[in-house]
């Protein structure tokens, strides 16, 4: 076989890529995908040297590459990293700092890789505690890719097998509390796009319900490594004592590492140090009116929707029928990317605009985006030519100032179906 003249080209990356992998792994710009080679703060940079603003990478929440998250990952692993089964300071210091943040009832961690494996303990934290197996959701939510959590969330069961007759489907969860606690069932806040500061105005989405409200148990991943895997399950004594008294020991290989740990802990460090759910709020805030400004300029936007860093704009063909603008809003994507922006569709026609940046993601950026956004929707601007874009050679400040439900999904495990 000859060799590749040019291993590490973009076509050859890609050449690679659909020999190797499935094609079920799907590509952002599949027509014409970015090949991203290094990211810094709220930035990514292709193999030319390009620089994308990114608005879709709420992985990386404090900044890609963020030099202190980076910094304890490096250090740790020089000195060790092994599984939690042995004595160390790392994981016992992490619970405790994300106690700190959240009810003192809840105060029983389980660390995990993902947040597919959290949301798969809550379920069975859930099932235990109430001996009980229906569950209840929110239209459109996405909670995970494991088999047990496809089950649960519409956005993926209604294009594969269906929906199980113990999952119970709810548009809204306004008043579920109540009757969830009244039917003896627990309530799960999943926080793995929305919680550590991204809706600003809180640390955790699940207190945007009020300041009385407290779920029993609470997923964490994503954001909680700044794109390092590891995850987190947080509940009361009382559900963790019900899991106990099955006798079955709960272990993880790498959740709660030594190396997994000094990360979440370098994460919660630089959210605090840089001011970041401040940030987020008032960020999100200048971004959310300058949406409306559009929205009043150009009818294909319909409701604009979200909090924080966590916005979703609507795209509709016709203000009366509020038939979803999918091709619309695939067009845009593509013409923002081509103005080297980054950013998905969403919801279940497709139309969405979603905006979860890093939570460095400023005010000179939210200017620029919405500025692109409204020249496309003017049908005036042309796409910046690759030689007229001059990236920066340094990252803009990390200190520089500033609504999908899958991500606000909230689950419960109820005692009876019908309740």
């Amino acid at each position: 076989m000859a060799a590749d003249p040019d291993p590490h080209g973009k076509a050859a990356t890609l050449a690679r890529r659909r020999r190797l992998l499935s094609s079920s792994c799907r590509l952002f710009f599949p027509e014409d995908p970015i090949k991203i080679v290094r990211g810094q703060g709220q930035y990514m940079y292709d193999e030319q040297g390009a620089e994308y603003i990114d608005c879709i990478n709420n992985v990386a929440h404090v900044g890609h590459c963020h030099p202190l998250v980076v910094q304890a990952a490096h250090e740790q692993n020089q000195v060790l990293n092994t599984n939690s089964r042995y004595l160390h300071d790392n994981i016992v210091d992490f619970a405790q700092r994300l106690s700190e943040t959240l009810p003192e009832k809840l105060c029983v961690f389980y660390f995990l890789n993902s947040g597919s494996e959290a949301n798969d303990l809550a379920l069975r934290l859930a099932r235990q505690y109430t001996g009980h197996w229906d569950v209840v959701v929110l239209d459109h939510a996405y909670h995970g890719h494991l088999s047990s959590l496809i089950d649960i969330s519409p956005y993926k069961f209604r294009d594969l097998d269906g929906q199980k007759e113990w999952v119970h489907v709810v548009r809204t969860a306004q008043g579920g509390n109540r009757h969830i606690r009244k039917a003896g069932g627990v309530f799960v806040a999943d926080e793995i796009q929305v919680g550590f500061g991204r809706v600003g105005k809180h640390f955790w989405a699940f207190q945007l319900q009020g300041e009385d409200f407290v779920p029993d148990i609470v997923t964490m991943g994503k954001s909680i490594g700044n794109g390092h895997p590891v995850a987190c399950v947080a509940t009361t004594q009382a559900v963790a004592r019900a899991f106990e008294a099955t006798g079955v020991e709960y272990f993880n290989t790498f959740g709660g590492s030594p190396v997994s740990c000094a990360v979440g802990l370098a994460v919660l460090d630089v959210l605090e140090k840089e001011q970041l759910q401040a940030h987020a709020a008032c960020v999100g805030s200048f971004l959310m009116e300058l949406l409306r400004q559009q929205k009043a300029k150009h009818p294909i936007i319909g409701d604009i929707r979200g909090v924080g860093l966590f916005i979703g704009v609507d795209l509709i063909k016709d203000e009366a029928t509020r038939t979803p603008a999918t091709e619309e809003a695939d067009y845009l994507v593509s013409r923002l990317k081509e103005n080297y922006i980054l950013l998905s569709t969403d919801g279940p026609g497709r139309n969405v605009l979603k905006f979860k940046p890093p939570m460095c993601f400023n005010l000179d950026n939210v200017q620029h985006v919405v500025a692109k956004l409204d020249a496309i929707l003017t049908g005036k601007h042309k796409a910046q030519c690759p030689a007229d874009h001059v990236p920066r050679t340094q990252p803009s400040n990390y200190n520089s100032l500033v609504c999908s439900t899958a991500g606000l999904g909230i689950l419960w495990t109820m005692q009876e179906a019908r309740s």
